[in-house]
């Protein structure tokens, strides 16, 4: 009789609330792949859609009718527990994580079975709950500011949703560049912990819209995409870049169709992410002491539902995060 593990299953698309915690079979590694007990896993904007099958591209990538994707689960940090016969380069007991967004998801469990190539070794100063939550939201901060935008150390920096994981590693990637000011739009609320985490000024988009303050940046992050090219443009200077990583999917559409239009010599991308690039350099830095993951709160499997409205509501304040219990 195989083996069961603990896992939250997405039977079809709808509210988190549907989500229910089972007994399922343990995966079983293939040749490339490497077994990994689940340490904890956080949760992003692949499982809040995936759960509701909302926006309706979902559907185009993970199942028409209904869900292809059993488990949900992007960000894994964990311990290996067996290896394919192909791999050479990990051995069980070695600390591991990675971004499962292209390799099925499943980090919702007490086990995941994922590609050799979506795993690296984890940061060692790191817990498991905090280094599940550093792989895809560090991709997306490292890329958008540096391959996409070209932040340089002179740059004038503003990150719009910065209190999430997003916006509270971007800050911390930005000042370890030399970026001596950096501006943070969120809710009230997340104010305190993004200036712990480097923010030289925060500002409460409930109360003032960045777009219409007069001041200007080279550089605007956006996690959130709830202003048009047109209103964003306002904020920039001259030649001034914006990179937007996620959000309203109508403003992403504007962002992509109009924002060529805007002038000034001012430019609109979208990121396209290439999970796990830059992992290694993001461990090198945790491991310096020069980055670190802020953790919201810890849930267990059996709250997966209550993580996951939090992070859609967006209170939650750097990454909420599932951890299993003993896994059997």
């Amino acid at each position: 009789m195989s083996a069961t593990m603990k896992a939250v299953v997405l039977e079809r698309y709808g509210e988190p609330e549907d989500l229910e915690l089972r007994d399922v079979p343990r995966p079983e590694p293939g040749p490339e792949e490497v077994l990994v007990r689940v340490g904890a896993a956080s949760v992003n904007d692949w499982d809040w859609n995936l759960v509701r099958g909302r926006p309706f591209y979902i559907h185009l990538f993970c199942g028409l009718i209904r869900p292809k994707v059993r488990i949900p689960g992007v960000d894994v940090a964990g311990e290996v527990v067996a290896v394919g016969s192909a791999v050479t380069d990990l051995a069980v007991g070695e600390r591991v994580f990675g971004d499962l967004s292209e390799s099925g998801f499943g980090a919702f469990a007490e086990y995941v079975s994922a590609p050799r190539e979506a795993l690296s070794r984890a940061p060692e100063n790191l817990s498991f709950e905090e280094a599940a939550g550093l792989p895809h939201a560090a991709a997306l901060a490292q890329q958008a500011l540096f391959d996409v935008a070209d932040l340089q150390p002179g740059d004038t920096l503003l990150v719009n949703g910065a209190g999430g994981g997003v916006g509270t590693l971007a800050v911390q990637l930005a000042k370890e560049l030399g970026v001596e000011h950096v501006v943070g739009v969120d809710a009230a609320h997340k104010h305190e912990a993004m200036r712990a985490a480097g923010y030289d000024e925060t500002i409460d988009y409930r109360e003032r819209d960045f777009t219409r303050l007069g001041q200007v940046y080279d550089v605007v992050l956006d996690t959130r995409s709830t202003r048009g090219p047109r209103a964003v443009a306002r904020a920039l200077r001259p030649g001034g870049r914006y990179v937007t990583v996620g959000g309203d999917t109508s403003a992403i559409l504007r962002v992509a169709l109009l924002g060529r239009f805007v002038g000034q010599g001012k430019t609109f991308r979208l990121l396209a992410l290439r999970p796990n690039q830059g992992l290694e350099r993001m461990r090198e830095l945790c491991e310096r002491g020069v980055l670190r993951v802020v953790v919201d709160r810890v849930f267990p499997l059996d709250e997966a539902p209550q993580a996951l409205r939090r992070f859609g509501e967006a209170r939650h304040t750097g990454k909420a995060i599932l951890k299993p219990g003993e896994a059997l």
